[in-house]
């Protein structure tokens, strides 16, 4: 017979919430729309065409989230005709295992996969495949009254998030737009294939701006072209983006007061980031950022723009220079600068297509830059020495190749995986989706400045097709990269 106790503890157990099986787009729709914590929403093979945004007001808890997933992996279909998909302004939801795309004759009219906002904390999505949007995933405060809500502690990982062709379309362009907030994870995605080619051109793989703090980009394949031949201006990774409208920024929401610094104590490491025609880490107003051992292959390097971009770079790799623009500062550890791409193939089968499986001799990075707290492990998830130096770079080559990668493309899990969401802090604003976002480059200052980039670019040719051999992703493989032209 139960005691009183453990009745109750039985009773408010998370093994007793709902599972919810989906096969129909209405079906779909009755079960978010009755959503409770715990629930467990379950989507059967095939393909679900949605025509609306979906929205997602409940709540779930720590100890019980609510889940939408795939039965079986990629099985689960949704093909958004919307301005919107999913639409999340409750807390702890979980999406996972989904194979989602915009449809929309206009790309106008297929902004986000996802608008997390408002009170939407605790935001997951993992293990998921989106294509085909201007961001597919769009994170903004809202206010209510008096008080901004903002969504905070998101994570972002072992997703696949890009395009299928270049977006025709004067809306800024970044697969992962994430305003505002605390503690945000992006880790162990693969983002490639971004391109604008209306308005000014600029698209970025993501970024987290709007004075968001704590920010965390690691482990993270960026090719800013694999398979679409593409032109404009491309950026990798960024803290502080093309800038915030000031009503827009926390802390102040306030028109009268600069969003400046649009993000502060970021960290970027094990990143690895490739074909980029400007540069692969772009900081603008990026207060106490860490760059830490990154590889970047044929972009133009990494800049600290602005009075307020301050913080270290340590441990890189990088084609391209490290440079304070305008009144940024670092402190310039060890890091290899200007790396050519004859020498980038020497040591790698295909860098850039993102394969760096050892070809070469690299005994010059093993052991070359001293380590850093913040960096305890390499992309593939494997731990750096617990004493000594690290090798520079994303890798950490003196453990050898990544065991089970390049992966053959199957569906098997990344060895860089993590804790599942442990700890994961983060948040967003940016009122409504529209006004605060602006997709200026690092030539270009927020909404108003419209200078040109000045970013130095590497001369690039194309490069024929070939299977692209991903590493430590457990999502499908695609070919026929291509290196994009460079712009000066």
């Amino acid at each position: 017979m139960f005691k009183p106790v453990a009745l109750l503890l039985l009773l408010a157990s998370p093994a007793l919430a709902r599972q919810v099986n989906v096969s129909s787009v209405s079906q779909l729709q009755t079960a978010l729309a009755g959503a409770q914590a715990g629930d467990e929403l379950i989507l059967a093979d095939g393909t679900y065409a949605v025509n609306a945004n979906l929205s997602c007001t409940a709540s779930g808890t720590a100890q019980a989230p609510i889940t939408v997933r795939a039965q079986n992996r990629l099985g689960a279909l949704i093909r958004f005709n919307a301005v919107e998909g999913f639409k999340v302004s409750g807390a702890y939801w979980r999406f996972e295992g989904l194979d989602i795309q915009g449809v929309c004759p206009d790309d106008n009219t297929c902004e986000h996969a996802f608008h997390v906002t408002g009170r939407a904390e605790h935001f997951v999505l993992r293990n998921s495949r989106v294509r085909d949007f201007n961001s597919q995933l769009k994170v903004n405060a809202v206010q209510t009254g008096s008080t901004w809500e903002i969504p905070h502690r998101g994570l972002i990982e072992r997703n696949e998030l890009a395009d299928t062709r270049p977006r025709a379309t004067s809306n800024p362009v970044t697969k992962l737009n994430i305003d505002t907030g605390d503690g945000w994870i992006v880790r162990d995605n693969l983002i490639r294939d971004f391109h604008k080619s209306s308005g000014n051109l600029i698209s970025y793989g993501a970024f987290m701006k709007s004075g968001g703090n704590n920010g965390v980009f690691e482990r993270n394949l960026v090719l800013c072209t694999r398979d679409v031949a593409t032109g404009g201006t491309r950026i990798g990774l960024s803290f502080g983006g093309g800038g915030t409208g000031n009503a827009f920024c926390a802390p102040n929401f306030d028109a009268n007061k600069p969003c400046d610094p649009e993000h502060s104590g970021g960290v970027m490491r094990n990143n690895v980031i490739a074909n980029c025609s400007d540069v692969g880490i772009y900081l603008n107003k990026a207060r106490s950022t860490q760059v830490l051992f990154n590889t970047l292959v044929s972009t133009s390097g990494v800049d600290f723009r602005f009075a307020s971009s301050t913080g270290s770079a340590h441990g890189n790799v990088l084609a391209g220079n490290l440079r304070g623009r305008e009144g940024g500062t670092f402190e310039a550890g060890t890091n290899l600068l200007n790396v050519s791409s004859a020498t980038f193939s020497g040591w790698y089968q295909e860098p850039l297509k993102g394969d760096l499986t050892v070809r070469g001799n690299v005994s010059s990075l093993i052991g070359a830059a001293a380590a850093r707290a913040q960096v305890v492990d390499d992309f593939c998830g494997r731990p750096r020495p617990a004493q000594g130096a690290y090798t520079l770079g994303a890798l950490e080559h003196s453990l050898g190749d990544c065991p089970g990668w390049p992966t053959d493309g199957g569906g098997g899990a990344s060895p860089g995986e993590g804790p599942s969401d442990g700890g994961v802090d983060g948040g967003s604003p940016s009122p409504g989706d529209a006004g605060g976002d602006s997709d200026g480059g690092p030539g270009e200052e927020g909404p108003s400045d419209e200078e040109a980039s000045d970013g130095c670019g590497c001369a690039s040719s194309p490069v024929g097709s070939a299977t692209l051999l991903l590493m430590a992703l457990g999502l499908l493989a695609f070919s026929n990269p291509r290196r994009p032209p460079s712009r000066k």
